[in-house]
């Protein structure tokens, strides 16, 4: 068995917890039981380049259980738990390469090892697997059927690589299921990025000022959750209907140049670059603490706050001080990469059992599309999501209505529509 992790005897250790994951997540174990009866993935290789955590175990479980050669590797430096790659390499056969602290040439070095393995399949994490294909792994597309992107940094790239008419494969954007953002998006990131950040500072959230840039699903589901702790949320948006309705939603609207100074807590959620920067750090107070929940680490300009410290040290485990000559103290957590996953486990398997059950069902969907999806960028089916959601509820032993046949009729018609009269 080929895998590249950092210590197979965590073996145990991954699989009790992978086991207590699956708890929560009753939804992908229906998936799995069907994909073991029908055994429709057979004769499929499947690369995936995601978070190693023990949702994720669970779902490249399900995927094997239906007969699929799966091969996964880490889509973040810091997101691997070694415990649960070492389970899956060792215990479910699934051969893994991803280590917690790699750094950007073993990450490469292991992307690269999946798609060796001349993958039918793709699974997505912010487009490490599409940019190695139309790059380095040119040769490889030609067996691929299609893929699934799990992440908004992922997606821009798609529709940019399609915008041009690079994009040489079916992908399908499991990020933009209203089953994924409305839930792992918004509870999952609101719920792990507080989460993180209480465990990385032992700080009080209670009265303090706590800036969050970015005001989309992942965004409101930290100002959410940091409100419910008593924190004063401050939104800064660039997008004026976002941040209108942020304003609605009761929470303090203002620019970033505002909030800087007066911010005892940051949190990146946005997807762009450089949100926090030199102008900004200037301005922050004494002791102000920063942290990211978008997926890529350049959110925050780390890199100025490095020119700009005359001194630093880490203060608590992967918590960072910057002194600046003026001997303010400015705190980076994890590096500014994701503090969710850099601090915590990441999101509750009960919110990614609706992900990754997403993931599972657009693999089938693939298979039975094959040969009629063109190159390109394309949702996840609206029978997918139903399908999900009602699994999801029958499984929380909740029943809801159907639609009479008149009310389909009235709903669809404009002749009967007129009838309400």
């Amino acid at each position: 068995m080929q895998y590249d992790i950092t210590d197979p005897d965590l073996a145990h250790i991954g699989r009790r917890r992978v086991e207590w994951a699956e708890q929560e997540m009753p939804v992908m174990r229906e998936i799995r039981h069907s994909f073991g009866e029908e055994y429709l993935l057979r004769g499929h290789v499947i690369a995936a380049c995601l978070h190693v955590t023990t949702e994720t175990a669970n779902l490249l479980m399900t995927l094997k259980a239906g007969g699929a050669e799966v091969y996964c590797c880490g889509a973040n430096p810091i997101s691997t738990q070694d415990d649960v790659a070492a389970f899956l390499a060792v215990q479910a056969g699934i051969p893994t390469f991803a280590k917690r602290g790699e750094d950007k040439e073993i990450l490469e070095k292991h992307i690269d090892a999946v798609l060796d393995k001349n993958p039918t399949i793709i699974l997505d994490d912010d487009g490490n697997l599409i940019n190695a294909l139309h790059t380095r792994h040119k040769d490889k597309m030609a067996k691929i059927i299609g893929g699934t992107e799990e992440t908004m940094n992922g997606v821009v790239q798609l529709h940019n690589l399609d915008s041009e008419n690079l994009l040489d494969i079916p992908m399908i954007t499991v990020n933009n299921a209203h089953t994924k953002n409305l839930f792992d998006n918004k509870y999952g990131t609101g719920q792990s990025v507080v989460d993180g950040l209480i465990r990385a500072t032992n700080r009080l959230l209670a009265s303090r000022n706590f800036v969050i840039a970015g005001y989309g699903w992942c965004g409101r589901g930290v100002a959410m959750r940091a409100a419910g702790m008593g924190a004063q949320v401050i939104i800064c948006e660039v997008d004026p209907l976002k941040a209108l309705e942020a304003m609605m939603d009761g929470f303090r609207v203002m620019s970033h140049m505002e909030a800087a100074k007066i911010g005892h807590f940051f949190c990146t959620v946005t997807g762009n670059i450089k949100v926090f920067r030199k102008e900004h750090f200037e301005v922050m107070m004494d002791g102000a603490i920063m942290c990211n929940a978008g997926h890529r680490h350049a959110e925050i300009d780390i890199d100025i706050l490095e020119k700009m410290s005359i001194a630093h040290r880490e203060v608590r485990p992967m918590v960072t001080e910057h002194i600046l000559s003026s001997g303010k103290r400015l705190y980076m957590v994890a590096k500014g990469r994701l503090v969710n996953l850099a601090m915590a486990e990441g999101h509750p398997a009960a919110v990614m059992d609706m992900t990754f059950s997403n993931q599972a069902l657009v693999v089938e969907y693939l298979l039975n599309e094959s040969g009629t999806l063109m190159p390109g960028v394309y949702p996840v089916p609206r029978f997918i999501e139903s399908q999900i959601a009602r699994m999801k509820l029958e499984a929380a032993g909740i029943n809801i209505d159907c639609m009479t046949q008149e009310q389909m009729d009235y709903l669809t018609s404009w002749y009967h529509g007129n009838k309400g009269f």
